[in-house]
């Protein structure tokens, strides 16, 4: 690694030329002699990489939003196409008007296929020879060269003159050249790029220079457009329209380039051809335009305004095309639970997990059409969302997510993983630093609904890193959704800061249904995963199942429609507000796409997986449904107070006796003894336990309540079952003694709540717990000796109890699992969430009630 030579011998460079409208077709630009230059063969080639050609190289205009002087007739050459390449040393300075020895298609990364390149170089050159035409600089115009994205480090020269150095491998960068240019003949620009991967600490998303597992290959140098454009001498920059819905309006704001005194900024906005509103102001001054009868966007109706702007100022005119759409995002107070909203409506935000890789071009689409097919092909399978992972796109990737209608979570792209305490003062300024260009690069995005700063803890250097990370981008920008941490129950310092507007755990398979809180909705921010590869279709390296595989489309189908049908049932109607299902695409060594990598087979039926989707966000959109009262009083709807001497049958006190209703049968030598009031039920901890006939308690969806005096002989690391009943895979519930945590616990499967105010239960004391489950307030809770101890939000029912009630055991992955080594006496149970009078009240009675 040569980090000390960072930006050492940088920039950026440009090919192919044209004049053309958003889709139209360029004129090439002078190159050297495309015979010299060869695509390499893709490891997967997809429908579109046969499309790519020197002459055609993603020609469509790049920036939808500021399209100068229109959408239609955009006035731009551009520089994709054939530059001259050659990796480097990362000492040696560049030369000047000298042929480089190789050719790259721009903008794809060296180690794509359609570079031509297909290996990665830390250091490179680009060069590129045209002529700017000549009506570019009349009436005083300023020539303005104009860099998607280059990965990461790139200084540019213009005729041997450096003008622009810039460091960051995601965001658009724009210089003057004009005073670089050549009053004749042909002009050079050259780019000097370093692109250390995770060689270095800076936000890198999934890119590694070894890749493997869920870690894939780099893209390196330029990978986005390059254009150039002539602007006027004081000319806007940046252009933002912030909706307002509550009063049906935007707030305009503008950056200039050029003298700003004296301009003047006229926004006329436009429904279709109707001009609806307009507004006039200082240009950079704050201007506020109001739409009557306002026309909303919403991912059923992604309606956008025309925005059509003119800067005037001491004799020059910048005039461009914007849009935006009118739309709010918030988190609200519903039925008692925080929920995000659209439009101040309830809406479950359903997504994909989008990675934005591609076999052929890796970070970048081989063409607009195949940008365009991941977004359409999610809407297509009934997805409302799309969180964009770890990456940040291209301007057209916003510009169809904005037109065909899919709300999306911006994630900031990464730190590398496994150094959060090693991370430097700089490396963390550099990251927030990066995180603020691209909110501002991104903030006049409609379809951006939230902003995600760190993922799993990846390059998080500290729990309070997502709380302050997080308050910096809402004071940036306070008019959507921050989710500070995105899997805070995993995996690099794990842990949820408490803040933000979104509690959010990832679970595979899942889906994770946390609750929300006081002040933050709660989102599944990962899940899914199943896996299903297809032969011939797969990426030439180890194929990794970290989440289950499938052995068929068959099964691919009915899992998916049964895992989202716990979000529609168990996850929606009780308050969580979205889910991200990983994911819309295989990547490289993954195999968990609804596509293949290459985008050739669809793996799942979409009208199956259509229509249960938007099952999931019809019901998030309902109020939620009330929990049945129960049965009223602390007697229980079933009591076991295990008075028995002998035998092997343990009476249930409700119901006719002598047995009662629902019996417990005592197995594999379980016996009766002495109890704290009479007898008790005593267990060894190896396999012995005591059970019923049949489910006694529905689990799903409904309140709940189980209580029981125990006495543990032993309390190591293991875990032991008070009580619990059989699901198909795994206990419904568990009253339980956590060997992990030392602590009392009421769990699900995915997650407990302790009783940390009590510490580590004492061997040989008998002790009290009632674990409570309220759906109505999507609680989790366990109470020790009538106080309650702990408690945990969690939506849905868990597993749902489809076995036998158990006293000693639990289960778990199919198996019977957590013998109770100790006594078991009072058991009861209860179809209603006690309250905590009646269950301190019950505690106060004693076991022999």
């Amino acid at each position: 690694m040569r980090r000390k030579n960072l930006g050492r011998v940088l920039g950026l460079g440009l090919a192919a030329a044209c004049l053309v409208g958003l889709v139209a077709m360029p004129a090439t630009a002078q190159a050297a002699p495309a015979a010299a230059w060869a695509p390499k063969t893709a490891p997967l080639s997809t429908p579109w990489t046969a499309d790519v050609s020197p002459t055609n190289a993603l020609p469509d205009y790049p920036r939808p939003q500021l399209a100068r002087p229109s959408v239609d007739k955009p006035k731009w050459l551009s520089l994709n196409g054939l530059w001259q390449y050659a990796g480097t040393d990362g000492f040696t300075p560049p030369a000047f008007g000298k042929d480089l020895a190789g050719q790259i298609l721009v903008p794809y990364p060296t180690e794509s296929a359609l570079s031509g390149i297909q290996k990665h170089d830390e250091f490179m050159f680009y060069r590129k020879t045209l002529d700017v035409p000549k009506d570019y600089t009349n009436h005083d115009q300023r020539v303005r060269l104009n860099f998607g994205a280059v990965n990461y480090d790139a200084t540019v020269y213009v005729n041997g003159t450096q003008v622009a150095r810039h460091t960051g491998g995601y965001d658009a960068f724009s210089v003057d050249i004009t005073g670089a240019l050549r009053d004749r003949g042909q002009q050079e620009i050259v780019v000097a790029v370093h692109s250390p991967v995770d060689d270095a600490n800076i936000p890198v998303g999934k890119q590694r220079n070894d890749p493997s597992g869920i870690f894939y290959t780099a893209a390196s140098g330029i990978w986005q457009s390059v254009w150039l454009e002539p602007v006027a001498a004081t000319s806007v920059a940046s252009f933002t329209a912030t909706p307002d819905v509550a009063s049906s309006s935007f707030a305009i704001q503008t950056t200039l380039n050029g003298d700003p005194s004296r301009a003047k900024l006229t926004v006329d906005v436009y429904d279709g051809k109707k001009k609806v509103a307009s507004g006039r102001a200082d240009a950079g001054a704050p201007l506020k335009i109001t739409v009557p009868k306002a026309h909303l966007w919403s991912p059923d109706d992604p309606f956008l305004y025309t925005f059509k702007v003119k800067l005037d100022g001491q004799g020059s005119n910048d005039e461009f095309e914007s849009y935006a759409g009118l739309r709010s995002i918030a988190v609200a107070n519903v039925d008692g639970k925080q929920r995000i909203t659209l439009n101040g409506k309830p809406t479950f935000l359903l997504s994909t997990l989008d990675q934005g890789y591609w076999p052929d071009g890796i970070y970048t689409a081989p063409t607009d059409a195949a940008l365009k097919f991941d977004i359409q092909k999610t809407k297509d399978l009934g997805f409302n969302t799309i969180r964009k992972h770890i990456k940040i796109e291209p301007a057209r990737w916003y510009y169809w997510a904005d037109r065909l209608g899919l709300m999306v979570w911006q994630d900031s792209p990464a730190l590398p993983t496994g150094r959060n305490g090693s991370l430097s003062t700089a490396d963390k300024a550099n990251f927030r630093a990066e995180t603020a260009t691209m909110v501002d690069q991104l903030k006049n995005v409609t379809s951006i609904i939230g902003w995600i700063p760190f993922n799993e803890g990846w390059g998080q250097w500290s729990v309070q890193a997502a709380s302050d990370v997080g308050a910096q981008v809402k004071a940036q920008d306070p008019s959507r959704l921050v989710n500070d941490r995105s899997g805070s129950n995993c995996c690099d310092t794990p842990g949820d800061p408490g803040t933000g507007d979104i509690i959010d755990w990832h679970q595979y398979q899942g889906p994770a249904l946390p609750a929300p809180d006081a002040k933050r909705a709660s989102i599944d921010g990962e899940h899914g995963g199943l896996t299903l590869s297809v032969e011939g279709h797969t990426w030439p390296t180890a194929t990794i199942n970290p989440y289950g595989s499938v052995k068929d489309a068959a099964e691919l189908n009915d899992k998916y429609v049964a895992n989202t049908a716990v979000l529609r049932d168990q996850g929606a109607p009780y308050g969580l507000s979205g889910a991200v299902y990983t994911q819309i695409t295989d990547v490289e060594g993954e195999q968990n796409g609804f596509f293949t990598y290459d985008r050739k087979v669809e793996k799942v039926d979409e009208a199956r997986v259509r229509a249960v989707n938007l099952e999931v966000i019809a019901a998030g959109a309902k109020p939620t449904p009330p929990a049945p009262p129960g049965t009223p009083g602390t007697a229980g709807v079933d009591n076991y107070r295990f008075n028995e001497t002998s035998g092997v049958v343990a009476s249930d006190s409700v119901g006719t006796p002598p047995q009662g209703s629902n019996p417990l049968t005592l197995r594999n030598g379980a016996t009766f003894g002495p109890g704290l009031d009479g007898n008790a039920l005593v267990l060894n901890g190896v396999n012995q336990f005591a059970e019923s006939a049949k489910t006694l308690i529905p689990t799903e969806n409904t309140n709940y309540s189980v209580s029981a005096w125990v006495k543990l002989n032993a309390a190591g690391d293991a875990f032991q079952t008070v009580a619990s009943e059989d699901g198909d895979a795994n206990s419904a519930f568990f009253l339980q003694y956590s060997g992990a945590d030392k602590r009392w616990a009421f769990s699900f499967a995915s997650v407990r709540a302790l009783a940390n105010t009590v510490g580590a239960p004492v061997v040989g004391q008998w002790y009290h717990l009632v674990g409570v489950r309220d759906v109505t307030h999507s609680s989790l809770s366990i109470y020790v000796d009538g106080t309650l101890s702990g408690s945990v939000g969690i939506l849905g029912g868990g597993d749902k109890g489809t076995g036998n009630f158990e006293i000693g055991r639990g289960k778990f992955g199919g198996n019977p699992v957590d013998y109770l080594n100790g006594s078991v006496d009072g058991a009861k149970i209860f179809d209603r969430a006690l309250s905590a009078a009646e269950v301190a009240a019950l505690t106060a009675a004693g076991p022999a009630r």
